[in-house]
C-alpha cells in the first residue's frame, strides 16, 4: 500500500486542482447560497401590475430588504391571468435564492378554480414567510345609489343580474369575497375580472363598473380622498386604516370572513440556507416600527413567522377555497 501512496496523493491533488474551477463555476451558477448569500441582486416577481395591493406592499418592504441583504432588490411586475403568468415565471426560475415570488392569497385560490395551471402550487414552490395580512374592502363609485351593505342588497335584489363587481382577476381574494357575498345575500351580480388593482380602481372611479372588491392598499388613498366610498370590509375585525367601515358581519351578513395575505415563496429546490436567510429578513423587517406604521396605514398588519407556518396556511386554505368554489360553482377554463 505504501508504495502507491505518493502516486495516490499526486492524483488526488491533481484532480482537486482540475475540479476547483468547476466547483467555483457551480457556486457562481447559483450565486452562492452559503455564508456569502446573497452576492448579487435579488428579484421579487410580483404577478400583478404596478399600483395594486401586492405591488404596494412589496415596495413598502423593498428598501429595508436591500439594507438587510446588502444587495439591490428589484421588483419585476408580471401581471395577467389572476397572477398565473408571473407565478409560472417564478416557478420556472432557477432555484438559487435570487428569484422570489411576492404574491397574495390568490396563490391558494387559483388551484381551486382554474382547471389547468402551468405550475403546481405545492410542488413547485417552497414557502419563505408571510409578510402581511389584511381584509378585502368593498368600495363603490361615489354616484352609486347604495351607501351601505343593506342598501346594496336592496338595489341588487330589485334588478337581479344588473349589477357588476370588479376584482383584480379571477381567483383573487376579492373574487371569492364577491362570490361569497352573492351566496350569503341571495343576490345575482356579474364578476368583471381585471389584470390588477390599478386598472380596476381606475374603472370603478370612472363609472365603468359600480363596485369593487379589492385589498385595502389598492383603494386606501382613493377612499380617503373621497373618490371611492367604502361599504364594508371582508374580515370579522375592522381595519385599523378604516375604523369607521363596518365588517360584513356587522352589516348583517352572517358567516362572512375572507382575509388577504401577502407572502414570499421561492422555486422548489432552493437551498435551505437561502430560504432561512430570507425568512430572517422578513421577520426583522415587518417588526421595524416605520414599516409596521406604513403597513398599518395601508390597512395591513405585518406577520412574519416560519416557512412551516406559511406552508400550513397554504394547505389549509387550498382545502377551504376548493369547498367554496364547488359551492358557488366557480370554474375558469
Amino acid at each position: 500500500m505504501n508504495r502507491f501512496a505518493p502516486w495516490l496523493r499526486t492524483a488526488v491533488l491533481t484532480a482537486a486542482a482540475l475540479a476547483a474551477p468547476f466547483a467555483t463555476q457551480a457556486q457562481g451558477s447559483n450565486g452562492g447560497t452559503g455564508a456569502d448569500y446573497p452576492n448579487k441582486p435579488i428579484k421579487f416577481i410580483v404577478p400583478y401590475p404596478p399600483g395594486g395591493g401586492t405591488d404596494v406592499i412589496a415596495r413598502i418592504v423593498q428598501e429595508r430588504f436591500q439594507a438587510q441583504l446588502g444587495q439591490p432588490v428589484l421588483i419585476d411586475n408580471r401581471g395577467g391571468a389572476a397572477g398565473s403568468i408571473g407565478t409560472d415565471i417564478a416557478a420556472k426560475s432557477p432555484p438559487d435564492g435570487y428569484t422570489v415570488l411576492f404574491t397574495l392569497s390568490s396563490h391558494t385560490i387559483n388551484p381551486a378554480i382554474y382547471t389547468k395551471l402551468p405550475f403546481d402550487t405545492l410542488k413547485d414552490f417552497e414557502p419563505v414567510a408571510m409578510v402581511a395580512s389584511l381584509p378585502q374592502i368593498l368600495v363603490a363609485n361615489t354616484s352609486f345609489p347604495a351607501n351601505n351593505v343593506a342598501e346594496l342588497v336592496k338595489v341588487a335584489k330589485a334588478k337581479p343580474g344588473s349589477l357588476s363587481f370588479a376584482t383584480v382577476g379571477n381567483g383573487s381574494p376579492g373574487h371569492l369575497a364577491g362570490e361569497l357575498f352573492k351566496l350569503r345575500t341571495g343576490t345575482e351580480m356579474t364578476h368583471v375580472p381585471y389584470r390588477g388593482g390599478g386598472p380596476a380602481v381606475t374603472d370603478v372611479m370612472g363609472g365603468q363598473v359600480p363596485l369593487l372588491w379589492v385589498s385595502i392598499p389598492a383603494a386606501a388613498q382613493f377612499v380617503k380622498a373621497g373618490k371611492l366610498k367604502a361599504l364594508a370590509v371582508s374580515t370579522t375585525k375592522r381595519s385599523a386604516a378604516f375604523p369607521d367601515v363596518p365588517t360584513m358581519q356587522e352589516a348583517g351578513i352572517a358567516d362572512f370572513d375572507v382575509d388577504s395575505w401577502y407572502a414570499m415563496f421561492v422555486p422548489s429546490k432552493t437551498p435551505k440556507a437561502a430560504i432561512d436567510k430570507l425568512n430572517r429578513v422578513v421577520n426583522t423587517v415587518v417588526r421595524e416600527p416605520d414599516i409596521r406604521d406604513k403597513l398599518l396605514a395601508q390597512g395591513s398588519e405585518g406577520v412574519g413567522g416560519t416557512p412551516e407556518q406559511l406552508g400550513k396556511v397554504v394547505s389549509t386554505e387550498m382545502v377551504r377555497w376548493s369547498k367554496l368554489a364547488k359551492e358557488a360553482n366557480i370554474k375558469v377554463d
